[in-house]
């Protein structure tokens, strides 16, 4: 029987560290200059298939992260963000735009990202601000509106990674990826400008495929068993074609490398498939408490040196993450786990600490909220709204959407999961698979895992049409003129 670590266990490994003794004990007050005035800066923190469910300060059964639930009593926590597109490459080309995916070119991995095109850090530079990205790219292109970054070509290795500069050369870097990414970062703030306000653009490559975990977190979670989600024997009965298709699940598609182990001799399929789930979720927690270290490290920089008070921190995923939820791993389809990302923001004075919003909120909207709070105006072709209403008044604004849309592309792909688009609204979502002419209806109130498709259900005749019509806006509305 699977063992669940108690708190008691958790809390006493994070204690053992410096940093997690740090952020448990509550002995964060450092010495603070002035509170600073002016625009504030910016730094946003973006993860790579970090799930939310595999966060404390969401609820997390798997694993602690201190730093960033110390983040998440600071400033605000969303409920409900999601991602137009869950895949790495299309969801950082949104971030930059502020557009989807069919807008700003970017469908599916592997393309080369026109960064010609308009993105909200050119916009910033002429607003006055000085910009970086360092860390995790992914694009196929060269930067570009950054007065710096330091970037990892493709998906980049958890140890010894290669980096390229500003002056286009790769250079080996010796250590492991996550504790190297904030080094640069922490190097790059004490040697900025000083004059200007600035946004940084920090990206993990953690908690992506191979999850490689580092010295420190190797042996956590050695003598215990991580817990199964409750869909993990997931059948896929009662929904359309594509959940049965699809080629991640953790029976059969975890590799050697992923699992790091030939499995113990004479395992029933069933067993078999537990023992690689807890190799795989294991790494996947471990490389997540090096990342919260290194989270911890960056706020406790910007602490004493009170940069704290004017700057706003972000931390989210570029997409949600199946944690053997449906007996996967992975992300790319539209329900819940890969759909949902995480999205937590601190601003001292302005947004309240521990406050929670439900709010709909998108990776569209992000381009437009840094240019709303570095006061530069916001392109009318931006698809995304501003969420500085909702950070500051701690209410959802009565005009605030009350929909969303997501279309994802890319077939077969390593994965092959079925192209399909769709809508959510904070009850119901509906899926069209395009290419296999398959729908899916799902009541989030009554089934919120998502395991029995209602569309052909006549008690749900007058909702589905309502999604149906409620779809055919949002695609007009967003100029998405995809078959």
């Amino acid at each position: 029987m699977n063992h669940q670590p108690t708190r008691r266990e958790t809390l006493r490994y994070f204690a053992s560290t410096a940093f997690g003794a740090f952020a448990l004990s509550g002995c964060a007050s450092l010495s603070r200059s002035p509170k600073p005035s002016g625009p504030p800066n910016i730094i946003y923190i973006m993860s790579d298939d970090h799930a939310s469910h595999a966060i404390s300060a969401y609820g997390s059964k798997l694993n602690q992260t201190p730093n960033l639930d110390r983040l998440a009593k600071q400033g605000m926590r969303f409920t409900q963000c999601f991602c137009t597109n869950s895949l790495c490459g299309p969801s950082r080309a949104t971030l930059l735009t502020g557009k989807y995916s069919h807008m700003n070119g970017y469908t599916v991995n592997d393309r080369k990202f026109d960064g010609a095109q308009q993105t909200f850090p050119k916009l910033l530079q002429q607003a006055g601000y000085q910009t970086a990205m360092i860390g995790k790219w992914h694009l196929g292109s060269t930067p570009t509106g950054f007065d710096f970054f330091s970037y990892m070509p493709g998906q980049g290795r958890y140890i010894d990674p290669e980096f390229v500069d500003m002056d286009g050369q790769k250079r080996v870097t010796k250590g492991y990826i996550t504790d190297i990414i904030t080094d640069k970062v922490i190097n790059y703030l004490d040697t900025r400008d000083k004059t200007k306000p600035f946004c940084l653009l920090y990206h993990h490559k953690a908690p992506h495929r191979e999850w490689t975990p580092d010295a420190k977190h190797a042996n956590l979670y050695d003598n215990i068993d991580l817990p199964e989600p409750p869909t993990f024997n997931d059948d896929y009965a009662n929904r359309a074609s594509p959940a049965r298709s699809t080629d991640m699940t953790i029976a059969k598609s975890l590799t050697k490398t992923d699992v790091k182990a030939d499995p113990p001799p004479g395992l029933t399929p069933e067993q078999l498939k537990q023992w690689k789930y807890q190799r795989f979720i294991k790494d996947y927690c471990r490389v997540i408490a090096s990342l919260d270290d290194n989270i911890g490290r960056l706020l406790d920089y910007l602490d004493k040196t009170g940069l704290a008070d004017n700057t706003i921190v972000i931390y989210t995923s570029d997409n949600g993450f199946f944690l053997g939820d449906h007996g996967w791993f992975d992300k790319r389809f539209m329900y819940e786990e890969s759909l949902h990302v995480p999205f937590i923001v601190r601003y001292p004075g302005h947004i309240k600490p521990s406050s929670v919003t439900n709010a709909f909120a998108l990776n569209v909207d992000f381009a437009p909220t840094f240019l709303d709070y570095a006061d530069a105006p916001i392109p009318k072709d931006m698809q995304g709204r501003s969420l500085r209403r909702v950070f500051e008044s701690n209410n959802t604004p009565t005009d605030w959407r009350k929909s969303i849309y997501y279309h994802y592309y890319e077939y077969p792909g390593p994965h092959k999961v079925q192209p399909h688009y769709g809508v959510r609204t904070d009850r119901y979502k509906l899926i069209y698979y395009n290419t296999v002419n398959e729908w899916e209806l799902f009541d989030l109130q009554t089934d919120p895992h998502e395991l029995k498709s209602v569309y052909n259900d006549p008690a749900y005749a007058a909702i589905r049409s309502q999604l149906e019509s409620e779809l055919n806006r949002l695609r007009t509305d967003l100029k998405d003129t995809a078959p």
